[in-house]
């Protein structure tokens, strides 16, 4: 039995040396080459090669992807991706925000305004790192900005920055008639005008609580967190009558490892070490928009 696949390696210093000792690996795993092409811009490079594999479809896409990785060279990442999602003539695009679809950590923005930035950020990349359950860590830190004028928020949202290529990323997806979605253990507020911008299809975060212009240090209703991430991929792509073998999730922290696991294909974007070793693929270079290349889009 063979399984069609596809090596897209990309990067910014992506060297004739680096793709031929990816294809060295794809060769010794049992996989021969049936096409190549190049993309990408001044940026960053891209190569994909389209593969097939002599084996069971799932085994030997896990098969593949363990011996690219653990041949991976600095600077240079090749994700292993499945024939089916690549060719799917409509796809499902889910991402984290922040640290993925912006650059910042708007707790850490809004925390600043209470003069408790640093305290508040070591929370943060402790539950990013899987070491505290985000719900409890996500009250503690909305706790310090109680007293806050709301007008902080709107002082926030001018300084989110989206990460470089997300635009691009959103833009290609929507043309190409996709659907794209963000899920955030941030905040409505902040993320509301974003996604107005950017056009998404879907989108939901936490909500601040504000009484007379004050924020309260609480967050109201259910809070967005690991297993609600999974829960809204699952019940949009259901809603669009789109499978789950052709979505793709983006995310960074320990509070993704669900929809990154449940999605066809999980992306770690600059992740923690716990999220890279287990997603499907990674992305350690700045653009964002890498992701359109990985589904062939």
């Amino acid at each position: 039995m063979t399984s069609n696949l596809a090596a897209v390696s990309y990067g910014v210093n992506l060297s004739p040396e680096s793709l031929e000792n990816v294809l060295k690996v794809l060769a010794d795993a049992g996989a021969s080459v049936s096409s190549e092409s190049q993309g990408g811009d001044e940026r960053f490079g891209v190569h994909t090669a389209d593969l097939v594999v002599d084996a069971d479809t799932e085994a030997g896409l896990l098969t593949v992807r363990r011996l690219v990785a653990e041949a991976a060279e600095a600077g240079v990442d090749t994700a292993i991706v499945s024939g089916s999602l690549r060719q799917a003539p409509r796809k499902f695009l889910i991402m984290d925000v922040d640290s993925t679809l912006i650059q910042q950590e708007v707790i850490e923005l809004l925390a600043a305004h209470a003069g408790k930035r640093e305290e508040v950020a070591a929370v943060t990349e402790a539950a990013m790192r899987g070491e505290l359950d985000f719900a409890q860590s996500l009250h503690a830190r909305v706790a310090v900005l109680a007293g806050l004028p709301a007008a902080v928020v709107d002082a926030v949202r001018q300084e989110v920055r989206l990460s470089l290529g997300a635009a691009e990323l959103v833009a290609a997806f929507k043309e190409a008639g996709h659907v794209v979605a963000v899920v955030s253990g941030g905040f409505n507020q902040i993320l509301g005008p974003i996604a107005e911008e950017l056009g998404l299809d879907y989108w939901i975060a936490n909500e601040l609580e504000i009484v007379d212009g004050v924020l309260t240090g609480k967050v109201l209703g259910s809070v967005i967190d690991r297993a609600a991430k999974e829960k809204y991929l699952r019940e949009w792509a259901a809603a669009e009558g789109i499978s789950l073998e052709h979505t793709i999730a983006v995310g960074d922290g320990a509070n993704d490892l669900d929809m990154l696991s449940a999605a066809g294909l999980g992306v770690a974007f600059n992740a923690k070490p716990a999220v890279r070793a287990v997603a499907d693929a990674v992305i350690t270079m700045p653009y964002l928009d890498a992701v359109r290349h990985i589904a062939n889009v």
